[in-house]
Formats: structure tokens, sequence, C-alpha cells
């Protein structure tokens, strides 16, 4: 069973700037990034053993050069495309 945390959103509403990144604790921690919008938006997902290493990386997204200004959001769902093995890299 997933369990969304916590959730944010750059506030851009356009296809290619939108940026969403999610913190989901399975068993272990997942952290989930998509850049673009949902239906062509590229999906990164990383897995960590412990809440504080999945936070570090989600510090590192917030922190990323992007469009508009991170708000937090309640609950959600987070996208379910391919996974990938996290070497793709956002923008920093």
């Amino acid at each position: 069973m997933e369990e969304v945390v916590r959730r944010w959103w750059n506030g851009v509403w356009g296809r290619l700037t939108r940026r969403d990144v999610w913190l989901i604790r399975q068993a272990r921690w997942l952290v989930v990034a998509r850049a673009g919008d949902t239906e062509s938006g590229r999906v990164l997902r990383w897995t960590y053993d412990s809440h504080d290493d999945a936070t570090r990386m989600v510090d590192r997204l917030l922190r990323s050069d992007t469009a508009g200004r991170w708000r937090e959001q309640q609950g959600g769902t987070p996208p379910h495309q391919a996974s990938s093995d996290g070497g793709e890299k956002l923008r920093e």
C-alpha cells in the first residue's frame, strides 16, 4: 500500500513548465517528480530506505531552477508511468 505523505506543485499550468513532486511512503520511501503535464510529462522515481534521505531529494528537487513558485498540496495521486532507475536528472 502506498501513502502520499506530502505533495508540491510549482503553480504553473503549462504543459512544458509544470512541475510536480510527491513524497510517498510504501514499505520504503519513494520520491516521484514529473516535468510537464499529465499527458506528456516525464516521470522520474527514486526509492530510499529512510525518510531523511527521501526528504533530502525532495529538497533538492524543490531548489531546482523552474518556472513558478512551489506550493505544497494536500494528498493526490502520483503518476503511474514507466519508472526510472534514477539515472536521469532534472535541471538543477
